[in-house]
């Protein structure tokens, strides 16, 4: 039988021999002989220690900043404390009481009195984490049960509209996030981690009194009559009423947030909406991101009337202005968190969120009534760090960890091993070791860029030559900071790996080329292409180069004829065929959905040299023949540079499709003055007046 763990805290040699022989037949000893000492310990194995036996008269670190630091790290919750003194004033004893230790034993000690009160302290502790385990249980079946309920009636709605169940897990992923991210900007709306609990769930509803919208009209694949849109919007209001006359839970809070989400989430911020025409924050806020979240993934989604967009173009038509009205703040958690939106999303299943989100509501439910964390939360959380020690040995990556109370970093074993260090380095601003690697105010300099952190901005990276094994080389330190979730957070320390600086190079660099390129055809981007042409201009200012902007004629009558996936085939034998049509310097790049470039340099015969890239970009696939538009800008004149090229490719561009598409035009100034004009006027954005055509 396993046996538990007990910590011994005291500076005495002899009084840590005393107690273990007193304790040792039964349990397994761990001894530290000051408080850094012991917290130390504790930072690496606290979720295996059953309890601490602690002396108050310590050097370096006293009995009562061990338990000040067990308190601010809630690792008093768990760990029971026993305190060891021959200091037996009442003063001492109160004081060591109020910071969280639950008994005391006075020196010299009585064999009998010390085995007794472990083992009452010990199975008083099992018990409570019994009981503590029993409810944490009960709770989180309660709330999957009550979650499961509110899901198999918003399954319903979304089966008979013909929708997928993750239409719901993306409104209530969105609806999460965005007011995590709202609370972080602004306290306006007295978010608290309940109403986002409650709103998210809520969400999972706004859609219920489509269940009395007829299957006709939910599931129509072209544009919806006057009539039926009109019948179609009574689904908000049908809903609200079904929640108001709820018999006996109307009060609820719960209902209370759907009521408002089913009845106003389409009201738009300038008035325009329905069913009441409210404007501004006259429309909750829990309905407003709601309906942020709603048009998102109407956007992103398959649905019976258009095909999914991207989520960077779902982005850019709702902060543009294009699906409805928002509240500026949301659409700037919109720009601002867009990447982290798009990866929790891309990572979501249903299964794992919900799981998230029930095991948040049980931690929050036990914290309001004074619960610590279960033997089950215990052991996972010591499974966690055993994985990541793994993990970290096995990738050869230095991990390490920071507390600024009391100061200490703790380093993997293979990082403490690689560098030279001691793992737990309990004084770092005047540990040798560490300043022989850091070298001079190298530590200041960490601790100063830690302090500079934010809760929203936590992530520091530090490049700097690092000094041991007899070599010194360049690394980079990338540290995330900790911070409590209290009104006022509270760094709590920091978790960072250290790693070789040609490593990250390597990294880097592969995320660099990765991010420059696009991710269906493998063609830069348009924002690369644009930093290698003008770089290639800037270089030869004299020479003669050739923007070739391309336009695949009636594309979106394939997209929607045929389909997303021969849509996309055809993106990529496009993509292929201008690779193969152009030398390896040449610069190909798809701009954006069917629009792509091309640049290249030349020294004569360029109609030759277009007119066969020309004929090699229309082909045939699958017995669908696919034409192009194109448009050939030439920097003839001197000091040529790339927005007035590209401009001008575009009006030759514009006049090949103006001219009846499938066809190539050079930019020539007299003879496009009158399609440029009506060029101006369509995209005056593109070909302002003032500009002077390219001669």
């Amino acid at each position: 039988m396993k046996k538990e763990k007990i910590l011994i805290v005291d500076d005495s040699e002899m009084n840590r021999s005393i107690l273990t022989d007193m304790l040792c037949d039964g349990y397994d000893i761990v001894e530290a002989e000051d408080g850094l000492q012991a917290v130390a310990t504790m930072q690496k194995m606290r979720a295996q220690l059953s309890l601490v036996l602690l002396d108050i008269v310590m050097p370096h670190m006293d009995g009562f900043g061990v338990l000040e630091t067990m308190r601010a790290n809630h690792w008093i919750d768990d760990v029971p404390v026993i305190i060891i003194s021959a200091e037996n004033s009442s003063t001492q004893v109160e004081r060591a009481y109020e910071l969280g230790a639950v008994d005391f034993i006075a020196r010299p000690f009585d064999t009998l009195i010390v085995q007794r009160r472990v083992i009452n302290t010990l199975l008083l502790y099992a018990k409570q984490k019994q009981l503590i385990g029993m409810v944490e249980e009960q709770i989180y079946e309660k709330e999957k049960n009550n979650d499961l309920m509110i899901d198999i009636l918003s399954h319903i709605v979304e089966f008979r509209n013909g929708e997928s169940g993750l239409h719901i897990l993306h409104v209530r992923t969105l609806t999460d996030l965005l007011l995590g991210y709202i609370l972080k900007k602004t306290d306006k709306y007295n978010i608290t981690s309940d109403d986002i609990s409650v709103i998210s769930t809520a969400s999972a509803l706004h859609d219920i009194g489509k269940i009395a919208i007829s299957e006709s009209i939910l599931n129509k694949p072209g544009r919806l009559t006057p009539e039926e849109f009109a019948e179609m919007k009574k689904h908000s209001a049908i809903g609200a009423e079904m929640l108001e006359n709820l018999p006996g839970y109307k009060d609820e809070k719960l209902v209370r947030v759907a009521y408002e989400i089913c009845r106003w989430h389409h009201e738009r911020w300038d008035g325009r909406g329905y069913p009441d025409g409210l404007s501004g924050d006259e429309i909750p806020i829990s309905a407003q991101i709601v309906a942020l979240a709603d048009v998102y993934d109407a956007l992103t989604s398959v649905r019976v009337y258009k095909p999914a967009l991207s989520h960077e173009k779902a982005v850019e038509m709702i902060t543009g202005g294009e699906c409805g009205s928002f509240n500026p703040l949301l659409l700037d958690c919109l720009r601002e968190y867009s990447t982290q939106i798009r990866t929790a999303l891309e990572s979501s299943s249903i299964a794992d969120a919900k799981d998230r989100k029930l095991q948040s509501i049980t931690t929050e439910t036990m914290k309001r009534v004074g619960g610590s964390a279960s033997e089950r939360t215990l052991r996972l959380l010591d499974k966690e760090r055993v994985r990541n020690s793994f993990y970290a040995a096995i990738t050869e990556v230095i991990q390490f960890e920071y507390t600024p109370y009391p100061p200490m970093i703790a380093l993997s074993e293979f990082g403490a091993k690689k560098l030279g260090l001691q793992e737990n380095i309990v004084d770092p601003a005047h540990d040798q070791g560490l300043a022989r690697l850091l070298g001079e105010g190298g530590w200041e300099y960490l601790e100063e860029r830690f302090r500079e952190t934010t809760p929203e901005s936590p992530q520091v990276r530090v490049d700097r030559v690092l000094s041991y094994n007899g070599a010194s080389r360049w690394h980079r330190i990338v540290a995330q900071t900790l911070w409590t979730t209290d009104d006022v957070p509270r760094c709590e320390g920091a978790l960072g790996i250290v790693m070789d600086i040609h490593d990250a190079h390597l990294k880097m660099e592969e995320l660099s080329q990765k991010a420059a390129r696009d991710s269906l055809t493998g063609l830069l981007n348009r924002g690369s292409a644009r930093e290698q042409i003008e770089l290639r201009m800037a270089d030869d200012p004299q020479g003669h180069f050739a923007l070739a902007e391309i336009d695949i004629d009636d594309f979106k009558k394939v997209n929607d004829q045929l389909g997303h996936m021969f849509g996309d085939r055809v993106l990529r034998e496009l993509a292929q065929r201008m690779k193969h049509s152009v030398r390896s310097s040449d610069i190909c790049c798809r701009a954006g959905g069917e629009e792509f470039f091309l640049f290249l340099d030349y020294n004569d015969q360029i109609e030759s040299t277009v007119d066969r890239i020309y004929k090699n970009l229309c082909f045939e696939i699958d017995g669908r023949s696919i034409t192009i538009s194109m448009g050939v800008a030439l920097s003839v004149t001197e000091g040529a540079f790339y927005d007035r090229l590209y401009r001008a490719a575009d009006a030759a561009l514009y006049a090949a499709k103006q001219g009846g598409k499938h066809q190539y035009r050079f930019y020539d100034e007299s003879a496009m003055r009158d399609t440029l004009q009506g060029a101006r006027r369509a995209h005056p954005d593109v070909m302002p007046e003032e500009d002077k055509p390219q001669k």
